[in-house]
C-alpha cells in the first residue's frame, strides 16, 4: 500500500511542511529559554540538544570551533563534526542568548528541510510527503542539526538519478562533514554505476565524496588536530547510547546503565568490544541483505540498497540517537513507499521518543514511566525496522518503484 499516484503541487506540500515544522518549533518552544529546573523538558517532551549545546559547546562568545582551544568542563566540547560545529558557530552569530540560539538554528535547519522536500518532490512527487508529513519529523526536526545531513544526501541523490556523479559525491562529502551517514551511501550509488558497466562514473562519484570531505576537513586537521579528532575521540569512547540495541542487552545482562566496564575479554573492555562487534555486525548484516536481494530480484536497482545499508547501521550501531530517524525518512518515499510499514515505523519512533524522555523523568526524580518501557519500545522499533528490511529484501522486482524522471533515471527499471 503507498501513497495516491495522483500528483500534487510543489506549493501543497511545501504548505505541509510548513506545518509539521510550526508544530515542531511549537512543541520545542517551552524549553527555548533553556531553564529547565522544573524538569519541563522531560514533563512536556520539548527538549531539544540546540538549547544546552550553546553553553557546552562555548559558542556565546566568538570562539571558533577546533581552532580555539576548549576551556576546560564538565561536558564535551567540539564534539560534532565540522559542517555542524560551524552551523552551531553560524547561529550563535546570528542571535543572541539560549532562545534566539535556538530560533536560529531553527531557520538554518527549515531551510535544510524545505532543500529536502524540493530535491525530494523532484524525484517522487506526490511521495514527498512520506517526509513532509511525518510525525517524526514533528518531533526531531529541532532536535539537533541532522537535516543538514539529510538535505545534502537528498540532493545528492537527485545528482545522481540525473547522472551528475561528481555533483553526487560532492554532496555527499559534505553531508559526512554534517553527519557521517551520507559517506554509507556511497556504496549503492558507485555499485549502482558499476552494474551499468560504467566503472568511470563510479570512480568519480567516490572520489568527489571524498575530495569534498577532505577539502572542508583538511584545514582543520592541520590547523588543530586535536580539536579536530575530538568528534572521533568521543564516539569512540561514549557508551551505548541510550536508544540502542546494545544498551537494552547491557542493561539486561549487566543491570548497569553505562557500558563501559574495563576489562571483559583479556585486555579488552566492554566498551571496546561493543566497538569491534558493532562494525562487525555492520558490515556482515549489509553483506547478508546485500546477498539476499540479489538472490530475489539479481538485478535489482542497485541504488535501492541505501535504504537497507542505513537500516542495518542503526541496528547494529552503539549509537542511536533520537533523531537518526529522520535520516530514513526519504528512503522510504524512495526505495519503500509502503504506507503500512511507514506508519508502523512512525509509530514505534514515537512511542520510543515519549517512553524515553518520561523515564528520564523518572530517572531524574520527577515521575514518569519505568525503563522496562522504554525498553520494550526500543525492541518494538528494532523488530519493525526488520519487518521493512524483510520486505525490502522480497520485493520482485515488477514491483520497483517508480520515480519522477524516469527515463532519464540512472540503474533505474526502464
Amino acid at each position: 500500500m503507498a501513497l495516491p499516484t495522483k500528483q500534487i503541487g510543489l506549493g501543497l506540500a511545501m504548505a505541509c511542511l510548513g506545518t509539521t515544522l510550526a508544530l515542531g518549533v511549537a512543541l520545542k518552544a517551552p524549553c527555548a529559554e533553556g531553564d529547565w529546573r522544573d524538569g519541563r523538558q522531560y514533563h512536556r517532551y520539548c527538549y531539544s540538544d540546540i538549547v544546552p549545546l550553546l553553553g557546552t559547546e562555548q559558542l556565546a562568545g566568538n570562539r571558533l570551533p577546533f581552532l580555539d582551544p576548549c576551556v576546560a568542563a564538565d561536558g564535551a566540547c567540539d564534539e560534532y563534526p565540522v559542517l555542524s560545529m560551524y552551523a552551531m558557530r553560524l547561529a550563535a552569530w546570528m542571535s543572541n542568548g539560549t532562545t534566539g540560539f535556538f530560533f536560529a538554528n531553527v531557520l538554518l535547519l527549515s531551510i535544510a528541510a524545505f532543500a529536502t522536500l524540493i530535491c525530494l518532490y523532484l524525484l517522487v512527487g506526490s511521495r514527498a510527503l512520506y517526509f513532509a508529513l511525518a510525525p517524526t519529523l514533528l518531533i526531531y526536526g529541532f532536535m539537533n542539526w541532522d537535516l543538514i545531513a539529510v538535505a545534502f544526501a537528498t540532493a545528492a541523490t537527485l545528482a545522481y538519478f540525473n547522472r551528475r556523479d561528481v555533483w553526487s559525491g560532492v554532496h555527499l562529502g559534505l553531508g559526512a562533514t554534517a553527519k557521517l551517514y551520507p559517506a554509507l551511501l556511497l556504496v549503492p550509488f558507485v555499485l549502482g554505476r558499476f552494474r551499468e558497466r560504467k566503472p568511470d562514473a563510479g570512480i568519480h562519484l567516490a572520489w568527489a565524496g571524498a575530495a569534498a570531505w577532505l577539502a572542508v576537513n583538511l584545514p582543520f586537521m592541520l590547523a588543530a588536530p586535536l580539536g579536530w579528532r575530538e568528534f572521533f575521540r568521543f564516539n569512540a569512547t561514549r557508551p551505548a547510547d541510550w536508544d540502542s540495541l546494545w544498551f537494552v542487552a547491557c542493561h539486561r545482562l549487566t543491570g548497569e546503565l553505562f557500558c563501559d566496564r574495563p576489562r571483559v575479554l583479556g585486555a579488552l573492555g566492554l566498551l571496546q568490544v561493543i566497538n569491534i562487534a558493532s562494525a562487525v555486525l555492520f558490515v556482515a548484516l549489509s553483506v547478508l541483505l546485500y546477498r539476499l536481494r540479489r538472490r530475489v530480484a539479481p538485478d535489482f536497482p542497485r541504488w535501492t540498497f541505501g535504504f537497507a545499508i542505513l537500516v542495518a547501521f542503526l541496528l547494529t550501531n552503539k549509537v542511536y540517537s533520537p533523531q537518526y530517524g529522520l535520516w530514513l525518512l526519504p528512503w522510504f518515499a524512495l526505495a519503500l513507499p509502503n504506507l503500512r510499514l511507514f506508519a508502523a515505523f512512525q509509530a514505534a519512533d514515537v512511542a520510543v521518543f515519549l517512553t524515553r524522555f518520561s523515564w528520564f523523568g523518572r530517572y531524574t526524580g520527577i515521575g514518569g514511566l519505568p525503563i522496562g518501557a522504554f525498553e520494550i519500545a526500543v525492541l518494538v522499533r528494532a523488530a519493525v525496522l526488520v519487518w521493512c528490511l524483510a520486505a525490502w529484501v522480497r520485493r520482485d522486482r515488477s514491483e520497483a518503484v517508480p520515480l519522477a524522471p524516469a527515463p532519464e533515471m540512472a540503474d533505474a527499471p526502464a
